[in-house]
């Protein structure tokens, strides 16, 4: 797992549980890099390696690296993870089905107009996850609204409207809203109605709950915890790491699955 910061990453007890499950005598570590050192370290790994996981800020800057691409990755710009092969490094986008999977075991089965907190690699991952459920409309919340412009190309490579809000503007009526951001209290505030009627999906996990969550949480509304993004998508990679195909289920998948959501709470 590579990423800078990576000291709270639960992502290694989550992995090490899979392929404990697996029967597969693999570790998974985290490793802090940066931009400027990810090259190196890529290219420094041998035959004994079988992947790499990557979070921020390395979704976009391990582009360059990879050989070849799931189709999923250019569309989305962003590659979470590298599968090394004797042909080379191959890039796949798992947040993408993380995302659609934590909606809907949370219920939420479909969606048709979302906000979105943030402007980066996640929040495209993001907006094409909540299309695979059915939305039409998504606004997006942008520190600086010129970063948020490839995610209204997105939008329209996906059929769906992408409106760019300044910080803190006001936000329009949605099914949804998704924060994209790392942990931290940004000083955003939503009216009570839409934290009522909205689902909140919170991407961060540490700390929590989150300044959001307890938004929502004082008025009623309903919380998607950012630990189910990083289960669901962490259940893709073990896919392409096994089986190098994010769509291809694990043998005895649930159990898997279990032990993963298991080692959540044991770390």
């Amino acid at each position: 797992m590579l990423g800078s910061p990576i000291a709270h990453s639960k992502s290694p007890a989550i992995h090490q549980a899979a392929y404990r499950e697996l029967g597969l005598d693999w570790g998974y570590e985290a490793v802090e890099i940066t931009g400027t050192t990810l090259a190196q370290f890529v290219g420094s790994r041998d035959g004994s390696w079988r992947g790499l996981s990557l979070t921020m800020p390395l979704k976009r800057d391990v582009l360059p690296l990879l050989d070849s691409r799931d189709p999923l990755v250019d569309l989305v710009g962003g590659a979470n993870t590298v599968l090394i092969t004797d042909t080379g490094l191959l890039g796949f986008n798992t947040d993408v089905y993380g995302v659609e999977r934590s909606f809907v075991e949370a219920g939420v089965v479909s969606l048709r107009s979302v906000h979105v907190i943030g402007a980066g690699a996640t929040a495209a991952s993001v907006i094409a996850g909540v299309a695979r459920l059915g939305a039409t409309a998504v606004s997006v919340s942008a520190r600086t609204p010129s970063k948020a412009v490839p995610l209204v190309a997105l939008g329209e490579q996906l059929g769906l409207s992408v409106a760019v809000l300044p910080w803190g503007a006001d936000v329009p009526r949605a099914d949804a809203v998704v924060s994209t951001l790392p942990g931290g209290d940004y000083g955003l505030e939503f009216p009570e109605a839409l934290r009522r009627s909205s689902v909140l999906f919170d991407v961060a996990y540490d700390p929590w709950p989150s300044a959001l969550a307890l938004q929502w949480a004082d008025a009623g509304g309903a919380v998607i915890p950012g630990i189910e993004l990083l289960l669901n998508q962490a259940v893709g990679q073990v896919r392409v790491f096994v089986g190098g195909d994010p769509d291809l289920p694990l043998a005895n998948e649930d159990s898997v699955v279990a032990a993963m959501r298991a080692a959540v709470w044991e770390d």
